[in-house]
């Protein structure tokens, strides 16, 4: 059973290739961390930061695209850990059903945090009792 989960914090670093995102569990009080780039955390940073775009940037630009297509932005859902890398889900609900496209967890919650509201992200139970053993 997915567990959800919520963005906790973004930390990003100039001197470091990797940013880290931390999703800490909504109704409780695990949390882990997500390696990802440099534009991916700067793009989510500006969405929870509510920077102003004048144009639409890469993760605006698939939301509108989907919209757009008559499809509506549903979930996330990180639903694989393999070889220290996380596997994810962007759901998408089209013509009375969901659509799952694999995604980068790093572009799936930049999406999830530019849908207004936010979408919610859920991580499997077992990618999350890996996550936390791992560290």
């Amino acid at each position: 059973m997915p567990v959800e989960m919520r963005l906790a914090r973004i930390i990003i670093s100039e001197i470091n290739e990797n940013q880290v995102v931390f999703l800490r569990e909504v109704d409780g009080d695990r949390q882990f961390p997500i390696l990802i780039g440099i534009f991916e955390a700067t793009s989510i940073d500006r969405r929870v930061k509510d920077i102003p775009r004048t144009r639409p940037l890469t993760h605006d630009l698939l939301v509108n695209a989907i919209e757009q297509m008559g499809g509506q932005p549903d979930s996330v859902v990180i639903r694989e850990l393999r070889e220290h890398t996380y596997y994810a889900d962007l759901r998408i609900k089209y013509e009375g059903s969901i659509i799952s496209v694999d995604a980068r967890p790093s572009d799936a919650i930049a999406v999830a945090v530019t849908c207004d509201p936010p979408l919610p992200i859920f991580v499997e139970e077992e990618v999350l009792d890996e996550a936390l053993s791992a560290d």
